[in-house]
């Protein structure tokens, strides 16, 4: 069954190899492995693998499979539990940041007087999309007087969206 995506917290094998390298294996993930030539890499390459692996199901809409609970995860003497963090929104900005035309409707007067004042009507709806979603990371970066946002959340309220 698949998982709704905000972050993700995936159990990690770490198993320990020769000169310092390890071999990552996912259990909930079959098939998926990497490794990394020291601890610090080998987490990077973990989080890439499961990036990658997460971002080609959603797209290709296989199921995301559910994160194993660590404590019911066993190991070898030579392998230890990391946990990794994956944040599939922060992911497909870094790595997918395609363009899409949208053609919109708005009345007259409103095109009329926002053009007026030369407002950029693709970073205001980009601006409103992310208030409306609740992306946090994108909020930060939105000034807090932002009008748009007093706009939208009225707008908002009186349709009950």
């Amino acid at each position: 069954m698949g998982v709704m995506m905000k972050k993700l917290f995936y159990s990690a094998i770490f198993q320990s190899e020769e000169e310092g390298k390890f071999t990552v294996l996912f259990p909930d993930i079959k098939g998926r492995v990497t490794c990394g030539d020291s601890m610090e890499h080998a987490y990077e390459m973990a989080t890439e693998a499961l990036g990658l692996t997460l971002s080609y199901m959603e797209d290709n809409k296989e199921p995301i499979p559910r994160p194993s609970v660590p404590q019911d995860i066993v190991v070898q003497p030579n392998q230890f539990l990391v946990v990794i963090e994956f944040d599939m929104v922060a992911y497909k900005r870094k790595y997918n940041s395609k363009v899409v035309k949208k053609t919109l409707s708005i009345p007259e007067w409103l095109n009329e007087m926002a053009l007026e004042r030369g407002v950029n009507f693709s970073q205001v709806l980009q601006e409103a999309l992310m208030l409306k979603l609740e992306l946090p990371q994108q909020q930060k970066k939105i000034k807090k007087e932002n009008p748009y946002k007093r706009i939208l959340n009225q707008y908002t309220a009186g349709n009950g969206t």
